[in-house]
């Protein structure tokens, strides 16, 4: 998908995409024309940019859904959005990490936290990308980032997405280099504190995470429909140069796209219907890939409730070109899908069959998040029903 920017002068947001900190950006994925965009003088509150000419933290642009972005049904892949999202998380990051006079670097994805997709966005509907970054540690980035889907027939517009992912900064004379962060101005001290809270429960849950990264998906023979086995799903990858940054390593929204078809594979594979993604646990990218690498995308059912699948997915990349050594983890994350009936109504998904102690023990883990997740959001939602 290719990616367009253009400077331009601030525009009013929507009040749902507003965040307290001063740093905007408006980004877009996919516009195949300079048209989309307008430009004009503007004035510099990013540190250090006013020697440029302009605030490199400020983009914006527009990308209608064309057939090839979405599923037999019409509905937008989730993976299209993950990877707007990134790449909206990518620009934004890597403009303010070079706003200041020194070595140039590329803003690399760390972790992306849960995003919810609250809407699917349907073919013909045009996607606005939001973002803005809410927090700086000394060596990280934490970006915001909101989704809204526009209906250009009838004007109606809706959030559909909303993401806060973490980047580094690598330099780019040398990859294993991470560079200090420009600090951002706070509206109030809270925000600060908030962030840094935020900050350092990402940082141990992707500690958590990578101990628990061993796990291999084995093929089964024959295996009964609704088991783990008879939908799990496998994708091989070869990382080309278009998949990659300046860098040579692999997009993290790249990534992500493909971890999502294989999500949906599975989802499909064990519904037989209409699937939409519904929502993406934590994404953790615990190595760099490298160009050359071949990856395998692995995705296997976890838990089912009602209504609702969950799916782990993990990316092993196997380095043979430059460096050859062995096969490492470099992603995983949870994918929550749905089953849909040609209306577009929520279906009854069928239960999963667990057989061995290792699946029983992953649907009691994928029940205990699902549970969790449910209490936070009605615990949401309850201030909403009491005004």
């Amino acid at each position: 998908m290719l990616l367009l920017v253009s400077l331009a002068p601030p525009a009013p947001l929507d009040p749902a995409f507003t965040f307290a900190p001063l740093w905007h950006a408006r980004v877009h994925a996919g516009a195949e024309s300079p048209q989309y965009f307008q430009s004009g003088g503007l004035a510099s509150s990013t540190p250090g940019s006013a020697a440029r000419g302009s605030d490199p933290s400020l983009v914006r642009g527009s990308v209608i859904m064309r057939p090839d972005d979405a599923n037999i049904a019409g509905n937008v892949h989730g993976g299209t959005i993950l990877k707007m999202i990134e790449e909206a998380g990518a620009i934004i990051s890597t403009r303010h990490c070079n706003s200041q006079a020194g070595e140039h670097c590329v803003s690399a994805l760390a972790r992306v936290e849960r995003t919810d997709f609250l809407s699917p966005m349907c073919i013909g509907e045009v996607a606005h990308v939001s973002a803005e970054i809410t927090y700086t540690s000394k060596h990280s980035v934490e970006v915001q980032v909101n989704v809204l889907s526009e209906n250009i027939l009838t004007g109606a517009k809706r959030v559909t997405n909303r993401a806060t992912l973490w980047y580094v900064p690598l330099s780019l004379k040398n990859v294993d280099k991470v560079l200090e962060v420009p600090p951002i101005q706070y509206a109030w001290k809270e925000l600060e504190e908030e962030g840094k809270k935020r900050y350092e429960e990402q940082k141990l849950e992707r500690l958590v995470t990578k101990q628990r990264n061993g796990d291999i998906i084995f093929p089964v023979i024959n295996p009964e429909p609704y088991t783990v086995g008879y939908s799990q799903s496998s994708l091989i990858h070869l990382v080309g140069p278009s998949d990659c940054t300046l860098h040579g390593f692999v997009h993290g929204g790249v990534t992500m796209k493909l971890m999502d078809e294989v999500a949906g594979i599975v989802a499909a594979r064990h519904c037989k219907t209409n699937i939409v993604t519904a929502s993406v646990d934590a994404i953790n990218f615990h190595e760099k890939i490298k160009k050359g690498c071949i990856i395998t995308i692995s995705g296997r059912m976890t838990f089912t409730s009602n209504k609702s699948m969950e799916i782990e997915v993990f990316v092993d990349a196997d380095p043979f070109v430059d460096e050859p050594k062995e096969r490492y983890r470099a992603v995983s994350a949870f994918f929550t899908y749905v089953s849909l009936s040609k209306e577009g109504k929520p279906l009854p998904v069928p239960q999963l069959v667990v057989e061995s102690e290792d699946e029983k023990r992953r649907f009691e883990d994928g029940k205990g998040r699902y549970l969790q997740t449910k209490a936070k959001r009605q615990a949401q939602m309850q201030p909403l029903t009491q005004q």
